[in-house]
């Protein structure tokens, strides 16, 4: 597969690594080989649609799981056109991940409303009780769903 996509893709760089993830400032797509027959073969669309839909940066948490979504439609896509079916529900685990990374960090922790992120920085306001509280800018300080693998592809 890793052949098959340095031909359509040219300019990007495949390199074994511990894990799946896009690099932009490096159009390198690092791969973990020992997963690739398994879902890593899904991971490796993923990040390659990150790579074709040019992904580099986000400036907001609803934007990242936005990229994630797009990333997903394209590697679907990429799939069928290489004879693949991505499982929908694999699709939507991955999704679940950062859906619930992005409702606890949207959630006030003093009264419990939903809420929307303030601007580009890392923190929320809350329009019901006014709290107003920092969270982590990592995207990796994500709450994963009891039960469920922690899924190998992240945007970098």
């Amino acid at each position: 597969m890793i052949d098959q996509l340095s031909k359509i893709l040219p300019d990007i760089k495949f390199t074994p690594g511990e894990q799946f993830c896009w690099s932009p400032s490096d159009q390198t797509i690092t791969y973990a080989p020992d997963q690739i027959e398994a879902d890593g073969r899904w991971a490796l669309l993923h990040e390659t649609g990150h790579a074709i839909l040019g992904h580099k940066t986000y400036k907001t948490d609803y934007e990242l799981v936005r990229l994630e979504v797009e990333a997903w439609e394209k590697a679907k896509e990429l799939a069928a056109s290489l004879g693949l079916t991505i499982s929908e529900d694999h699709v939507q685990q991955c999704l679940d991940s950062y859906r619930d990374w992005l409702h606890r960090r949207s959630t006030c922790p003093t009264c419990g409303t939903k809420t929307i992120q303030k601007d580009t920085s890392s923190a929320y306001s809350c329009f019901n009780c006014h709290a107003v509280w920092q969270v982590s800018s990592s995207r990796f300080c994500r709450a994963y769903r009891k039960g469920q693998p922690k899924p190998q592809n992240v945007l970098l």
